[in-house]
């Protein structure tokens, strides 16, 4: 599983069973205050999917100083191991949402869907990318 952390959306991309393509799956849509929904939300996918790795995008400032966004996504992540108790790999995810933006404009998808889609495009993206490289 990838996931791309937001505060309002968090992105959510599976692989195929032989971990060789990553494909968008869901947005999950939270306040990005109350974690509890959100986190018992991507449980209920992990067990349904039978998931047995997680890999997180670490958005980093592009001067790679740590953000207030960063700092969220690893307590998320940290709550996130304890509920579910899979390992869960740290991946720099600088520029996956721009690159997800650009995807999707090349593809002509209309700004009003791109929006639906886009953290799920960069979740695939930062899976892909793990799966490229393991």
């Amino acid at each position: 599983m990838g996931i791309d952390f937001g505060m309002r959306h968090i992105g959510i991309a599976l692989s195929d069973e032989l971990r060789i393509i990553a494909k968008g799956f869901e947005t999950v849509n939270w306040n990005g205050v109350d974690d509890e929904w959100a986190l018992n939300r991507i449980c209920e996918i992990i067990s349904e999917k039978k998931v047995c790795e997680i890999v997180l995008g670490q958005p980093r400032r592009t001067d790679g100083t740590e953000s207030e966004s960063e700092r969220k996504a690893l307590a998320f992540a940290g709550k996130l191991k304890e509920m579910c108790g899979l390992n869960i790999h740290l991946r720099d995810e600088r520029f996956t949402t721009v690159i997800a933006s650009r995807y999707l404009h090349d593809t002509n998808m209309k700004a009003k869907k791109q929006k639906k889609v886009i953290d799920q495009v960069a979740a695939e993206i930062i899976l892909q990318e793990f799966l490229d490289a393991n």
